[in-house]
């Protein structure tokens, strides 16, 4: 039983690393500045870079994609030495990695720190996929490097990331991860919403 409630306690610990606010601290500690209230209020390493420069914007990057990777990665860990269940490690394992990963997520969108607000949830989403499914998450690299040099904007290039990363699992047939892909990158077009909606104006 309480091996079965450590596989349930994972998720929490996802959503709690996930939720650390490291685009906050960082930019408070570096540049004594609430990184809310400056560049497009986004406490991500892209605004926390347009503000504070390129250093302090890689620091939250890799922080930010850390705590979507580190609980994913222990996770797996864990699972995959289940002595609760040796004949469902195999498939349990997976189930409560993805479980931990979209807590990740969730908690960096949702943050309780910041009173349910959060970032945009690609540098954590994308260290969650890096432990999942490396191959897939080096293509949404490549994919977002590519978008963001043609039309210059973040946010195209995310959302065209995550998306690869959906299409290149249901083409590998891995179905479960590639619907949680799926689904992150609906999350990922709700948290960008203001974007897309001022890039359509723009059009108008």
């Amino acid at each position: 039983m309480t091996r079965w409630l450590g596989a349930l306690l994972w998720p929490a610990l996802g959503f709690a690393c996930g939720a650390i606010p490291f685009g906050v601290v960082v930019a408070r500690r570096l540049g004594g500045v609430d990184i809310r209230a400056e560049g497009s209020g986004n406490i991500g390493a892209t605004n926390v870079a347009r503000v504070l420069g390129v250093v302090p914007g890689l620091i939250v990057l890799v922080l930010d994609a850390a705590k979507g990777a580190v609980p994913v990665a222990a996770a797996l860990r864990w699972s995959g030495e289940l002595s609760i269940a040796p004949a469902l490690a195999p498939a349990l394992a997976p189930a409560i990695a993805l479980a931990t990963g979209g807590a990740a997520i969730l908690g960096h969108c949702f943050s309780p720190w910041l009173g349910f607000r959060g970032g945009k949830g690609v540098a954590t989403a994308f260290g969650v996929f890096l432990v999942l499914a490396p191959a897939a998450a080096a293509s949404a690299v490549v994919v977002f490097a590519v978008v963001l040099a043609v039309t210059r904007v973040p946010a195209l290039g995310s959302l065209a990331g995550s998306a690869t990363i959906a299409a290149v699992l249901l083409w590998r047939h891995d179905h479960a991860i590639a619907g949680f892909a799926a689904a992150t990158t609906l999350l990922l077009v709700y948290t960008h919403r203001s974007n897309l909606a001022k890039l359509l104006r723009n059009r108008r």
